[in-house]
């Protein structure tokens, strides 16, 4: 019986044994894994304080520190003499719209937006035709009426030297009074159809003069030099009067018209000299000279202004009618 004890106390202690060996092996296998992980965890931390960007503190200061702003027009800066900036547009003197003078049918087009023409040079034509013909029947006439004429004159000189004969003759009494009388009203009759058919000779002169003016408006010319804007009308295309067909406008002289403040006035003088920039242009390089040659001598009530025209000289091959620019000049206060 105590053999058989001992032999089970054995048993239990070497069970006791295998179970304790087992947990130590699970603690250090549990402690060993959450070794790996706080390792992987700091090392993930790492790499991430790796690939972040560096620090903005030195940049954000920097930001914040103030930049001086430009001068701007009409502000004083540090003693240093200021202009006074006014913008306004670069316009011409001739700019115009060509308009139809009479109904018709455009036969050609000879101009195109960009070409450049002279005075009277030819834009663009009408259909001639029926008015070719008005006119052609009108010299007709004109040059029959003169035939006419000329036929009545004759007859008037034969009927006056027959009225001085027959003067002559009654002188002499060799024919009655009467026929002296008879003489006289037919030379005076003669005269008043030489006055009638000169009458009808200047009126067909009339009429074909106006025939050709007629002739003259289906052609469409260029009404001073410069440089053709636009066209309006292609051929085929029925106009009437007064109908635009181009815009044609002069490239020079080129000025440009702006409004002042009213303390202006009295200071700025026809021939004072100004500088003119684009309005694209902010760099000194692109300022360009003008003289001021008006200035408006009443000031506008509404907006306490003035209003000048100044014009270009020298070299403006940068500039084109249309462009805005800036007009600068010495301010005062």
């Amino acid at each position: 019986m105590a053999v058989g004890r001992r032999r089970d106390v054995s048993q239990n202690r070497d069970l006791d044994l295998d179970q304790t060996l087992g947990l130590v092996r699970m603690v250090r296998t549990g402690v060993d894994s959450m070794t790996k992980v706080v390792l992987g965890i700091s090392l993930l931390v790492v790499a991430v304080g790796c690939m972040s960007p560096p620090s903005e503190g030195p940049a954000t200061v920097a930001a914040a520190e103030p930049t001086p702003a430009p001068a701007q027009a009409g502000t004083p800066n540090s003693g240093a003499q200021v202009d006074f900036v006014a913008s306004g547009p670069i316009i011409v003197e001739d700019q115009v719209d060509v308009s139809a003078q009479r109904e018709g049918i455009i036969s050609a087009v000879f101009a195109e937006p960009g070409t450049f023409v002279k005075r009277g040079q030819l834009l663009a034509k009408m259909d001639d035709r029926q008015i070719t013909a008005d006119l052609e029947a009108a010299r007709a006439k004109t040059r029959s009426t003169e035939a006419d004429l000329k036929n009545w004159q004759a007859e008037a000189k034969v009927l006056e030297a027959d009225y001085a004969r027959a003067q002559k003759l009654w002188e002499a009494q060799i024919i009655p009074k009467e026929q002296l009388d008879h003489a006289k009203y037919k030379a005076e009759s003669d005269q008043w159809d030489v006055k009638r058919v000169s009458e009808l000779l200047a009126n067909s002169k009339e009429s074909e003069r106006s025939l050709e003016l007629e002739l003259e408006k289906t052609q469409i010319t260029a009404p001073f030099n410069g440089v053709v804007a636009r066209r309006y009308i292609r051929v085929g295309q029925s106009v009437t009067k007064n109908d635009r067909l181009f815009w044609v406008t002069a490239t020079a002289p080129l000025r440009i018209r702006v409004t002042l403040p009213e303390r202006f006035l009295g200071r700025v003088k026809p021939g004072t000299m100004v500088g003119i920039t684009p309005a694209e242009a902010r760099d000194a390089l692109h300022r360009y000279r003008a003289r001021v040659i008006q200035v408006s001598p009443v000031v506008d009530p509404s907006s306490d202004t003035i209003e000048i025209l100044a014009e270009l000289s020298g070299d403006t091959s940068g500039l084109r009618p249309g462009m805005r620019a800036d007009l600068h000049l010495p301010d005062v206060r």
